[in-house]
């Protein structure tokens, strides 16, 4: 069954990973298992998308959480308290001058009926007070089988980009636009000119919704800078200067923080890019400079 999927640009993605025992006789973790689709409070112009994933194995339990932005992150700690599912991670914070604090936050669940609510809690770096978040999720089903991509047929294509403005394109959230086209190019220029005031800049995203899809693009990655495409709020696919770098989940082309590319095909900062990406049935397929990666 087709999915809706809303294209991003430029964000970041959190996932946390952890494991702790279960008890063989404690079965009320048996309605937290599966994959989940989180939806967040908007949060500085982020797409409100999550993901969270609880396993069972071997009578021990793992969870995965994807929220907001960032990569791989192992949890700290998880268990089961009165019928909720916790986790909990720590995280560094920085103080004045080179000096870190670190911070534990968590994250409380409970079922609803079929719907997971939660709660996150972050305490502040000082410790006076603890900001609460909260969201829930709906079960996904499980993967499909990976579409054989031959037998796709898609509809007409559609151009994506006009010649010279952002129609068809909005900023996320109240955050500052440094997007804007020219002559059928689109760039970002997060401009700071001040050293005392951080100016947020949003991230850009379609405002036609589609369903499974194939998207090609060409992409000049200046040097150091990483971005990224995202594909129904909680796949991004890499953009980043990693040429000459070892194959990691995090170099271009790489489903972020997820998936290593099989091969290193990206070109040097400043060159043009080719990339096609497919999303069928929850299933990506990258091209990156007419290689499958």
């Amino acid at each position: 069954m087709k999915k809706r999927i809303q294209i991003l640009l430029t964000a970041l993605a959190f996932v946390a990973f952890t494991q702790f025992n279960l008890s063989a006789q404690d079965n009320t973790l048996s309605p937290y298992l599966g994959t989940w689709a989180l939806t967040l409070p908007p949060y500085d112009g982020a797409f409100n998308a999550g993901w969270l994933e609880v396993t069972q194995e071997d009578g021990y339990i793992g969870a995965s959480v994807l929220w907001y932005g960032g990569s791989v992150t192992p949890v700290s700690h998880a268990f089961l308290e009165g019928g909720d599912l916790v986790v909990t991670f720590v995280g560094n914070r920085n103080l004045n001058g080179d000096k870190q604090a670190m911070v534990t936050s968590w994250l409380q669940m409970h079922l609803e009926r079929e719907t997971l609510q939660g709660i996150r809690y972050s305490p502040r770096t000082d410790g006076t007070r603890v900001e609460r978040a909260s969201f829930y999720g709906k079960k996904l089903p499980a993967d499909p089988p990976a579409p054989d991509l031959a037998k796709v047929q898609f509809g007409p294509a559609i151009k994506l980009l006009d010649q010279n403005s952002l129609k068809g394109w909005e900023i996320i959230g109240e955050a500052t636009n440094g997007w804007s086209v020219s002559n059928g190019v689109l760039s970002n220029n997060p401009v700071q000119n001040d050293p005392n005031h951080h100016i947020h800049y949003g991230n850009l995203r379609t405002v036609q919704e589609f369903e499974d899809f194939n998207l090609t693009l060409e992409v000049n990655v200046p040097e150091g800078s990483n971005s990224g495409i995202y594909l129904r709020g909680i796949y991004e696919i890499q953009v980043f200067d990693s040429y000459g770098k070892p194959l990691d989940p995090h170099n271009m082309g790489a489903l972020y923080s997820r998936i290593t590319p099989t091969m290193a095909a990206e070109k040097p900062a400043g060159e043009w890019q080719s990339l096609d990406i497919t999303l069928v049935d929850r299933h990506v397929t990258v091209i990156l400079n007419g290689k499958k990666i």
